[in-house]
């Protein structure tokens, strides 16, 4: 029989962020983000815009937060990631306030707009194939590297930051019913769900994937983390083929539900998105797509959580 693949390298699961770290970050990142609020798409359903963020999407919440954390001399050695692309950017954001060096390493399947943007931020960019790029997660390279390491899922302040999100959430609607949030490697859910569920803990959860990148879903039937054969997808955002261990039991634990939205329905999310004002990547047009779609109760909030699309694709979905 063919081996089974790694889904984990030996770390001990991810441990759920208390409400005090995350009131700690936001604490931490007054001044440096966008406080984002809610608009109505249509009755019941309200979207919090994350693409008004610095670089572009909700992951400056996170990264600052682990960033700002570090001590100076761990910052001076410079700062590495492995990204889709927005991790990296919000990364060099972080790195250019402190005047430090910062290298990511990228899917060589990176969208171009986004390696674009890399690159003129500074970044040194590191395009290599995917599976290389999983040998080298599962087999915590990363820890013989020279730079101080971001991991992008499994970073205790990387998810008590975007659990800021979750503490807005609340505070701008006290009667929340639902939230769905998308789900590529796990850290924003984890996240959100944390600080939602610290203050309400009636709310419920939804954790949205392509039907492309069902990974979550996958492992949540089998009962333990695994990889899914990926399909093309726009939403690159979210493009992870596997759960990790580290992080597979805090989903268990904090997520309530899983659904996959089709790529139609996706385009179709990032159409009404652009009718709204808001110009969404199509990760970030996941939850609004399966809230559309959805029965869960009112109010219900979706994320939108990042703007970085090719004009040229944005500009074909829109119109289309």
């Amino acid at each position: 029989m063919p081996k089974a693949r790694p889904t984990g390298w030996g770390d001990p699961p991810v441990e759920r962020p208390a409400l005090g770290d995350v009131q700690a970050a936001a604490d931490r990142l007054a001044g440096r983000i966008v406080r984002t609020g809610l608009s109505e798409l249509e009755p019941g359903i309200w979207l919090k815009d994350e693409t008004t963020q610095p670089t572009g999407s909700f992951k400056v919440r996170g990264v600052l937060n682990w960033a700002l954390g570090l001590g100076e001399d761990a910052r001076r050695r410079g700062l590495l990631t492995f990204s889709a692309g927005n991790t990296a950017l919000a990364l060099g954001h972080a790195a250019r306030s402190f005047g430090v060096s910062c290298r990511s390493l990228l899917p060589d399947y990176a969208p171009a707009v986004k390696v674009r943007a890399l690159e003129a931020a500074g970044v040194e960019t590191v395009l290599v194939p995917f599976d290389e790029l999983a040998r080298w997660l599962f087999s915590a390279s990363w820890k013989n590297e020279p730079e101080a390491f971001l991991h992008p899922w499994a970073e205790p302040a990387m998810i008590a930051g975007h659990g800021t999100i979750g503490l807005e959430l609340v505070a701008d609607r006290p009667d929340l019913a639902t939230v769905y949030v998308p789900v590529g490697g796990g850290a924003l859910v984890a996240g959100v769900a944390a600080a939602v569920k610290a203050v309400r803990p009636a709310a419920r959860i939804v954790g949205v994937q392509t039907e492309s990148y069902p990974a979550l879903r996958a492992s949540r039937a089998l009962g333990r983390p695994t990889w899914v054969a990926p399909q093309p997808t726009i939403c690159d955002g979210v493009a992870v083929p596997f759960v990790t261990d580290q992080l597979f039991p805090l989903l268990e634990a904090l997520v309530d539900r899983v659904v996959t939205v089709p790529e139609p329905d996706v385009r179709k999310a990032i159409r009404r998105l652009s009718q709204a004002g808001i110009r969404a990547e199509g990760a970030a047009a996941l939850a609004t797509a399966a809230a559309l779609a959805d029965t869960e109760p009112g109010p219900a909030v979706a994320l939108v959580t990042g703007r970085n699309i090719e004009p040229e694709m944005h500009a074909q979905i829109a119109g289309s």
